[in-house]
Formats: C-alpha cells, structure tokens, sequence
C-alpha cells in the first residue's frame, strides 16, 4: 500500500550513501576542494602573456640552437654545463657561456647568488625558464635548477699559427696533439703553451678531445689568448709545417735522444705530443723530423700529455733563450 512506512524495504537505513548528510557541511567525497592560488598569467594555457611567453622561449631556443659546423668538442654539437657547482665553477673560469637558463621560483643559495652577480657582471643572457624546458636543454642531467650553453668553438686553421708567427718576426712555436682525448688534458696543454709562448695547439679532427668547458676550466684562461687549430688529417698537416720551414719533433719514451740534447729546438719547431698510453701513432712517428724523449726515473712509466709539453716546452724555451734572438 501507498505511503506504507511500515513495509519493509520501504524505511531508509542508516548510513546510506543516499542524500547528503545533516550538518556535513559537503565533506567527504563531494567535498568542495580548493585549486590553489591563481596561477600567473604566463602559466594560464591560452592566455595572451602565455603565448607571448612561449614565443619568447622559441625564438631563444633558435638562437641558443647549436649550428652545423660548429662545436665545442664535437663537430655540429653544442655543450650544455649542468648543476649548480659545475656552473659556478665555469663562471669562475671566464668559460664563454651563450647563454645561462635558470628555473622559475628556484631555491636560492649561495652558489645561486654567486651565478646571478657574475652573470650581471658579464651580461650573459638569462633565460628563466620551466624545469621541464631545463630537463630538455640539458638532456635529462641533473641540473638543480641551472645550467649553461657554450657557443661553438670556432677553431682556427693550422697554417694561420705559422703564418701568424712569421708576420709578428717571431720564431714559430707550435704543438700539436696525437691521441689526446681527455679533454683537461687539453686544456693542460693550452696553458703550458700560452705560458711558454708558442703560437697555438693543433688538434686532429677525429679521436681527439675539443675545447670542452672542462678543456677551458683547465686552461685557466689561456684558451682565450692561445688559439686551437684542428686538422682534418694531422700526418698532413706536419708535413705542411715542414714545407713551411718548420722542424717536427715528436715525443715519446724511446726516442733517439733527451730532448735537452735535441738539436733545432733554436729553430722553427712543431712539437708533437701523443696520449699518455699509445703515445703517438706510427704515421705520426715517421712523419716526425726527429723523436726525443723525455729521461724519467724507471718506476713511473710515463708522463700524461700536459706535464708531458710542459716540460718539453721549457727546454725548448731555454735552448732559445742560450742562443740568443734569430
């Protein structure tokens, strides 16, 4: 019968999800939940200062974009430095930085505040940006809300040292790298070279470190002072150095004499130095005018490549310095 309470079924029991509850005050699962503050409006998808903010971020990544020939270690590639010391440790080198993205809203720290006063110093263009654009740019590193590009090294041409030396009188001092693929290395080199006055470093173009941030830390600074060169083919490139009236002496642990015995060190020199563990390659070695070695006691087996061309190349400054100017 209609309006029955008492049939069974009929009553509500207790508890149901049926209805809102007296005095619920809408909690639970229809409880009204807040979305947090309003976001900016950059952040609002399909706002006006979003868009223009995004074109921004594109029209930077284009210019930032690494460029076909270019390089700072690879050919075609550009090197991004990432995290919070490795940053400050780059600034601190003077490394050339293209640009330094940070992150929106990022905890400030002391090396943070480091990196914001020499970037105001220096002007380097400060892109702030999302820590997923960050992920990208630096390819999933851990970046701690920073990191920097590094414009293509533009290496020089190994004829341009010699013919640089000759037009400014000097006699030309060149050294040249066979096999060297750590990049402080590298840089260890370029600083013994700016130190000892010689015209510049030519590297090959394959199996050989680049002028990395690493490689730029290491040389201190002289990377901006003592140009780099790289040749397509090393072999051939001493062989022009030796048409251009220049003595090629190599370096290795058999070689025919000490080097402070050397003859030639007074003259035009390209001094050739090999990795650590291969040394040099044969094509190298036989193109070589003269190898020498360095004397070293019998229980340390070599010297790595920039302490190798240091000591090298303080012989050859002296055996200059005996003799006299040309």
């Amino acid at each position: 019968m209609a309006g029955n309470s008492q049939r069974r079924g009929a009553m509500r029991k207790t508890g149901t999800k049926k209805g809102m509850v007296v005095g619920s005050g809408g909690q639970r699962r229809k409880a009204l939940k807040g979305k947090g503050p309003t976001p900016k409006a950059e952040e609002r998808t399909g706002h006006v200062a979003a868009r223009k903010a995004a074109a921004s971020r594109k029209a930077a990544e284009k210019e930032n974009a690494p460029r076909r020939g270019g390089g700072t270690g690879r050919p075609g590639t550009a090197e991004t430095v990432a995290g919070r010391n490795a940053v400050v440790e780059a600034l601190r080198a003077d490394v050339p930085v293209k640009a330094l993205y940070m992150a929106e809203r990022i905890d400030s720290d002391d090396r943070i505040r480091e990196i914001l006063k020499i970037a105001t110093s220096r002007g380097l263009p400060l892109l702030e940006a999302p820590r997923s654009e960050l992920d990208r740019v630096t390819g999933g590193a851990v970046h701690q809300g920073v990191a920097l590009t590094l414009p293509p090294y533009e290496y020089a041409d190994p004829a341009d040292l010699v013919a640089a030396a000759f037009d400014t009188g000097e006699v030309p001092l060149i050294v040249a790298l066979d096999g060297v693929t750590d990049p402080r290395n590298l840089g260890a080199v370029v600083r013994s070279a700016a130190a000892f006055g010689a015209h510049g470093v030519v590297v090959p173009e394959r199996r050989s470190a680049g002028m990395t941030a690493g490689a730029w830390k290491t040389s201190a600074g002289a990377a901006a002072r003592t140009p780099v060169a790289k040749a397509t083919n090393l072999a051939r490139a001493l062989r022009a150095y030796q048409d251009a009236g220049l003595f090629v002496i190599g370096l290795d642990g058999d070689g025919e004499t000490d080097i402070a015995e050397a003859r030639a060190l007074d003259q035009p020199v390209c001094l050739v130095v090999g990795s650590e563990g291969a040394g040099m390659s044969r094509i190298v070695t036989e193109t070589c005018d003269l190898v020498v070695r360095i004397p070293i006691v019998s229980s340390v087996e070599s010297l790595n490549a920039g302490v190798a061309a240091g000591v090298a190349l303080y012989e050859i400054t002296r055996a200059r310095s005996v003799s006299g100017p040309r």
